[in-house]
């Protein structure tokens, strides 16, 4: 890992879902620190500042069900942006809706998990998120 750890965006708008995976990634001593939108509109204001010279995230975890803007406009506005399409988009959300998969997919979503409800199963998805995203994964330049 470089000296530099990338941000991870958590875009969630439920605060028990936001103080949980917060919690979660305390416990696993991330490196990269965690940024957080509380909501669609909060995450896509993010991208100026990207633009801008701010950190781009290494990961955004993407909830769907959300007020203002939904993650699906979300994951659909960074994938058809040029430089951001790159940046890698984990759906963690409470919907098992196959339609709600099969449009995260289709919008470019890389990966799909459905929230574990016990904080132990939720440790264990912090922990794979960590070590695949942030540690292993390499994203292009």
């Amino acid at each position: 890992m470089t000296a530099f750890a990338p941000p991870i965006l958590l875009v969630e708008d439920n605060p028990m879902d936001l103080d949980l995976t917060l919690r979660a990634f305390q416990r696993r001593h991330l490196t990269n620190p965690v940024v957080t939108a509380r909501d669609g509109e909060e995450a896509l204001a993010m991208m100026p500042l990207w633009e801008a010279g701010e950190p781009m995230p290494a990961v955004i975890l993407l909830d769907l069900k959300m007020p203002r803007v939904d993650g699906l406009e979300v994951l659909r506005q960074l994938k058809a942006h040029p430089r951001f399409c790159k940046i890698p988009v984990v759906v963690l959300t409470s919907s098992g809706e196959d339609g709600d998969i099969q449009k995260a997919y289709a919008l470019g979503a890389n990966s799909y998990i459905i929230k574990p409800v016990n904080f132990e199963r939720f440790l264990a998805v912090a922990e794979q998120i960590e070590l695949y995203w942030c540690v292993l994964n390499q994203l292009p330049e």
